[in-house]
């Protein structure tokens, strides 16, 4: 019996299930769903196991300049708070996503032409509400539609009709339930939520999508393991999960 425990042990050192570790990965809502499918594939292939944190894009990024113990910070531009602190190997920075926000009706709703910034701008002066996510918290799709509000020099005339949510699944089932008449969120998370349809991302002259970037930690307790996450996140694999999503692959 001892032989066959002995035996055993060898056994899953040479198949590399010995070696297995858990990688810290953070990341904000914008990478979300399609990191909910990339995951599970990674663990599957390698043997790791992933504990992933999602957050809101400012949310995350103090956490990470902060120094929280994580071995893959994903983060968003600007990225010169990110380096300064000193918690991430600046040479691995790597691309991963595009993402930008989207507008959603519900779903069998008619789908409405947002092609350009002034249909944009009549759409949302026309309807009686909408919900996107709360930039107090760090929303980075609510801080773009914000911005985009600026840009469209309606932001007095909306306020009234604005509903805040928390985070952009928030805004979905607020949209879902019929409590809103649009809903503007990061368009990887509308398309995965029920009753609710994306009709499309926001023209670029009125909304520059999000560029999300990933890092080996600084301090990272398995520097290979992580290195291979951060690699399969910005892999052929995980560019085809992004496109379905409704995201812009990094490379």
């Amino acid at each position: 019996m001892k032989h066959l425990v002995v035996s055993a042990v060898a056994v899953l050192a040479l198949t590399g299930v010995a070696s297995a570790a858990e990688i810290a990965l953070i990341a904000p809502g914008g990478i979300r769903a399609a990191l909910e499918d990339l995951v599970p594939k990674f663990e599957q292939q390698t043997g790791h196991k992933v504990k992933m944190t999602i957050g809101s894009g400012g949310g995350t990024k103090q956490q990470v300049i902060k120094g929280e113990p994580f071995d893959v910070p994903v983060v968003q531009l600007p990225l010169e708070p990110v380096l300064a602190s000193g918690h991430v190997v600046t040479a691995s920075e790597t691309p991963l996503a595009h993402v930008s926000v989207g507008i959603a009706v519900r779903t069998g709703q008619p789908r409405p032409d947002v092609s350009t910034a002034d249909k944009v701008k009549q759409l949302l002066l026309n309807a009686k509400s909408i919900s996107y996510p709360n930039p107090a918290g760090g929303a980075a799709a609510g801080f773009s539609f914000n911005d985009t509000m600026a840009k469209l020099g309606i932001t007095d005339q909306m306020k009234p009709k604005i509903k805040l949510a928390q985070g952009g699944r928030g805004a979905m089932e607020l949209l879902a339930k019929g409590d809103v008449d649009i809903g503007l969120t990061f368009v990887s998370e509308i398309i995965t939520e029920p009753g609710v349809e994306a009709v499309g991302a926001l023209p670029r002259d009125i909304s520059e999508p999000t560029v999300l970037i990933g890092f080996l930690s600084a301090h990272a307790k398995d520097p290979e393991a992580a290195k291979a996450l951060l690699a399969f996140l910005s892999g052929p694999t995980a560019a085809a999960v992004y496109k379905a999503r409704g995201m812009e692959p990094g490379r």
